[in-house]
């Protein structure tokens, strides 16, 4: 039997969760919410995994339990750039595919701003998340699950 391919969001902040939940339903995807315990709420929707509050606690979940051709949901360049040479599809909160093509920019981008950051630089942080950015997820979310035959 073939396995069915996963949707891994890392949860703990992310702020698309209702939008996953829809779409993922639309296309026979289940979600897999992965958060901390200090996360955790008996309101929740989907399938959820609660892991220790270390660090990078969910980082290592999603990491040990996606196979190739799953889907992970992040905002962790790092975490995204343990999984893309796996042959996992990695998608920002704000619509951006994270692939080999593009991960090493993204990693050396964030090694620039924490360097510049420790040295006492001011620098700026994300934009607002906006209705666009919630579009643009979408959008992306879609497409990509428009590739998956299962």
């Amino acid at each position: 039997m073939k396995r069915k391919n996963t949707l891994f969001v890392d949860a703990d902040a992310c702020p698309v969760k209702e939008e996953i939940l829809a779409i993922a339903r639309s296309y026979d995807f289940e979600p897999v919410f992965v958060a901390s315990y200090a996360s955790y709420s008996a309101d929740r929707e989907g399938k959820w995994v609660f892991v220790d509050q270390r660090k990078e606690a969910a980082d290592l979940y999603i990491v040990n339990h996606t196979h190739p051709c799953d889907i992970v949901v992040t905002q962790d360049i790092g975490l995204a750039g343990l999984l893309t040479n796996r042959h996992v599809s990695v998608l920002t909160i704000r619509g951006q595919i994270v692939s080999e093509q593009n991960v090493d920019m993204l990693l050396s981008r964030r090694y620039q701003a924490y360097r510049a950051l420790n040295a006492g630089e001011r620098i700026k942080g994300p934009k607002p998340f906006t209705r666009q950015h919630r579009k643009n997820f979408s959008d992306a979310l879609i497409n990509l699950l428009c590739r998956f035959d299962h």
